[in-house]
């Protein structure tokens, strides 16, 4: 499955049904009087969130979305139908913004969650409603509103509880692949991972814990440089990062700080997010690197617990998910 998680779509609203002139015209009523029905009011368009899509691929093919117009008003005061709203079902975690405004409509996180992006117009009045002891036969009527227009910008922001960061070749997918079932392609030359790779982790209580593989980045990924914000977007959901570091490359310690600079160049609150920092590839490490050395240093500088852990061979792993569990249940207690 092709993940997408940018669109612009156009979506419209229906217009409303014009309300008419008329008259009664019934045998023995010789002054029927004006009978004109109203327009019906257009259909509206709505986003709904759903857990059946786990990407925004649809919109990728159908960019233009309207709802259904509002009928024209009847005779004998018949008020015209109402316009059948559009209803369009996107992946929970979709962002949706006014690409001209840059507005925020709302975030789709749960399922079920609606939001209105376009209002259907008003019906227009018919001659009844004008009507008066001036003009006992008015020979007009209003004309329906026009449904809103709007351009619109969809993004997907994973909703994983632990996004696992660093840079290309950090071993993430390896790592992901590890502790849940998912099986992301694992090669040796970066980016090997371009989209995100969703796993599912079991807790020791039965419950599972959403780890999300988020594509490496690079220096200026806060500006878009590499896969840029395609990386940094993804992770401003979750609740725990998961700062992955290997230490058989050339400088541990500048990826280290590579990775936390693009954090705080990109803010929305990254930079506080609780981590975890884990020195992967510790069995292939050269003897030039002291890794407790290295992890107290760590330590200091992030105030984070750090482990030592081999994403291949599995050691460390059950220690350092301890940790994870431990820490989600605190930042859950304490939201």
């Amino acid at each position: 499955m092709q993940f997408i998680d940018q669109a612009e779509i156009e979506v419209e609203a229906g217009n409303g049904g014009d309300g008419i002139v008329a008259f009664r015209r019934e045998k023995y009523v010789p002054a029927g009087g004006p009978s004109g029905g109203n327009g019906g009011k257009g259909g509206s368009v709505f986003f709904v969130a759903t857990e059946n899509l786990q990407t925004l691929l649809d919109f990728k093919y159908i960019h233009r979305f309207k709802a259904e117009d509002g009928g024209r008003g009847g005779p004998n005061n018949r008020t015209g139908a109402n316009g059948s709203d559009r209803i369009i079902p996107v992946a929970c975690g979709t962002s949706v913004y006014d690409t001209e405004t840059d507005e925020l409509f709302g975030d789709l996180v749960e399922p079920g969650q609606t939001i209105c992006v376009a209002q259907g117009g008003k019906g227009g009045l018919g001659n009844q409603h004008f009507l008066s002891n001036r003009n006992r036969a008015p020979e007009y009527a209003l004309p329906g509103l026009a449904g809103e227009k709007r351009l619109l910008r969809l993004e997907l922001k994973l909703l994983a509880e632990v996004g696992i960061i660093g840079l290309p070749n950090a071993g993430k997918s390896t790592l992901i692949s590890a502790i849940s079932a998912a099986r992301p392609k694992i090669a040796d030359y970066p980016f090997t991972t371009l989209e995100p790779n969703l796993g599912v982790v079991r807790k020791p209580n039965g419950d599972g814990a959403v780890f999300a593989d988020i594509p490496g980045l690079i220096e200026g990924a806060h500006e878009g440089v590499g896969l840029g914000h395609d990386f940094l977007r993804h992770i401003e959901r979750t609740r725990l990062l998961l700062h992955l570091i290997d230490v058989t490359a050339e400088d541990p310690m500048g990826n280290y700080q590579t990775i936390e600079q693009e954090l705080q160049a990109y803010g929305r609150g990254l930079p506080e997010r609780p981590q975890v920092l884990a020195l992967n590839k510790m069995d292939a490490v050269s003897i030039d690197l002291d890794l407790e050395e290295f992890a107290s240093e760590l330590r200091s500088l992030r105030h984070a617990p750090v482990f030592l852990i081999s994403a291949v061979s599995h050691n460390g792993l059950e220690a350092m998910l301890q940790e994870i569990w431990r820490m989600l249940e605190e930042t859950g207690a304490r939201g």
